[in-house]
């Protein structure tokens, strides 16, 4: 019986990784495909002055749509599948947004030249599948339903008190160097990032747990720790969302997504790990072939974004009045430059910021052409 009872928790346990692992799929596919058709909706409106026509189309409204839906199956996700296994999965985002990247929003290309400025691009799309099959496949299978008495059994352990307080110190240590030290590098911001995103996978999982179980019918939003992991949750993930906004106005968004991606992975794994005790069942080749699985997913999305072209936003440019000989900055949100003016240079500017005040030099009423010119010097005869 109890070799039975066994067998039986190992097959539940199965499926409802095989449903966390599928929702966790279908929705990184919805957020993707949801993405390109809000893209497709931005780039058909390119240049109308109003900045907001997009909210009128029902291209857009489709993809917050689709936006939603996929939210909530990740959501729902985090509920029937380890952490460690659901973390990953958003490499399948980076991979499709790739693929409807290919054949919607770029340019057709010759074999040749496709291969020559794509075919980095294409061995990540490949490298990401085989990642993809080898951490499903060999990832934690070890899944328990998380009610709030199992939450507070995870929180006040040990090993969970010190993997906070380490976070917490290098939370701090990280925004000091960032605030007040003003260091503006990628990873420091990204590593805040993935600290906020440690924290956010743990509440996600432990406030959709207790849902489920609440629709199921075991009452669990009576319980304190649910509200106080749902504020947590909705905290991190504002936070998350402001450093990430930050990080895309200082560096390279094709940058960002992929390593944002590998360092927001590794801190969720490890606090799966530590948490919830995801690795803790599985032999020493389950978790060797799973972490070079998602060694060769970060590869993968490396080489898919490192291609990607940065999107050059219009900058500011100067135009010299040719009546008056007066330089003059226009408004970078102009589409172009005019083509009957003298233009030189691009000037690095912000996009809120007030034109450049004119040199003193420069503010004297223009000499008028037609004022006579200082007669020469009279000559004395000899």
């Amino acid at each position: 019986c109890v070799l039975f009872d066994g067998l039986l928790m190992d097959q539940h346990q199965n499926i409802d990784n095989l449903i966390g692992t599928l929702l966790a799929i279908f929705g990184n596919l919805l957020v993707s495909v949801s993405l390109t058709i809000q893209k497709l909706s931005h780039v058909t409106l390119a240049g109308t002055n109003d900045p907001r026509a997009f909210y009128r189309t029902k291209t857009w409204w489709c993809g917050f749509v689709l936006a939603c839906l996929g939210e909530s199956a990740n959501f729902t996700s985090y509920a029937f599948a380890p952490l460690c296994l659901v973390a990953p999965l958003n490499a399948v985002s980076i991979l499709t947004s790739s693929i409807l990247g290919f054949i919607f929003l770029r340019e057709k290309l010759k074999a040749k030249e496709f291969a020559k400025h794509y075919g980095l691009s294409f061995l990540g799309c490949i490298l990401t599948i085989v990642g993809t099959y080898l951490f499903v496949s060999f990832g934690p299978n070890s899944h328990e339903k998380l009610d709030a008495e199992h939450v507070v059994k995870h929180i006040v352990a040990w090993p969970v008190l010190l993997y906070m307080f380490l976070g917490v110190v290098l939370f701090c240590l990280l925004l000091y160097f960032y605030k007040r030290l003003c260091y503006n590098y990628l990873v420091i911001i990204l590593l805040l990032v993935a600290l906020l995103g440690s924290v956010t996978g743990i509440t996600v999982k432990a406030v959709s747990a207790m849902l489920v179980l609440t629709i199921e019918g075991s009452m669990q939003l009576k319980y304190p720790i649910f509200y106080a992991m749902f504020v947590c949750m909705c905290t991190s993930v504002v936070f998350q969302a402001r450093f990430l906004s930050q990080a895309c106005v200082l560096h390279d968004t094709s940058l960002i997504a992929s390593v944002n991606y590998i360092i927001s992975t590794f801190f969720a794994i490890l606090a799966g790990a530590v948490f919830y005790d995801e690795l803790n069942h599985e032999d020493i080749l389950h978790i060797s072939v799973f972490l070079l699985g998602t060694a060769i997913c970060f590869l993968g999305a490396f080489l898919i974004t490192r291609n990607r072209k940065r999107s050059k936003s219009f900058e500011p440019y100067v135009t010299m009045d040719m009546a008056n000989g007066v330089p003059t900055i226009h408004n970078n949100r102009s589409a172009g430059q005019p083509d009957g003016s003298f233009s030189y240079g691009a000037l690095v500017n912000n996009d809120n910021v007030a034109p450049a005040p004119l040199p003193v030099n420069l503010q004297h009423p223009p000499v008028s052409s037609l004022q006579a010119s200082p007669k020469p010097m009279d000559l004395k005869k000899d």
